[in-house]
């Protein structure tokens, strides 16, 4: 009983390092801004990133609500009015991949994915 006791402290504090390691490791990643404009644009239209893994800061700084919607990149994020959030993206194939704001749906942009260097 007691190894048992033993085996489960162990698992347990190797869970709690390992999630004590993750915002670490996030906040590590390349990260990249895209701000929903109160005129109704994403700022920048244009956001160039390298391949591999990023996270994109989502802020909304209009009234409304917003979402960052990719069908490509199978994203979505729903954000209130002034709320910031983000997404984090795994591609490692350079192209440009549509996004769109799912609510104001003629706001486009393009995420233009680079080889890494």
């Amino acid at each position: 009983m007691r190894r048992l006791h033993r085996v489960v402290a162990a698992v347990l504090i190797g869970l709690a390092a390992f999630a004590g390691m993750a915002p670490a490791q996030a906040d590590e990643l390349p990260t990249f801004t895209l701000r929903f404009k109160p005129d109704g644009t994403f700022e920048p239209a244009t956001l160039e990133v390298p391949a591999g893994r990023f996270k994109i800061e989502l802020i909304n700084e209009s009234n409304e609500p917003v979402e960052f919607e990719s069908i490509p990149l199978r994203k979505e994020k729903v954000l209130g009015p002034g709320v910031k959030s983000f997404v984090v993206i795994t591609i490692s194939r350079p192209g440009e991949y549509p996004f769109f704001d799912d609510f104001h749906q003629s706001v486009k942009g393009t995420l233009v994915v680079k080889p890494k260097e």
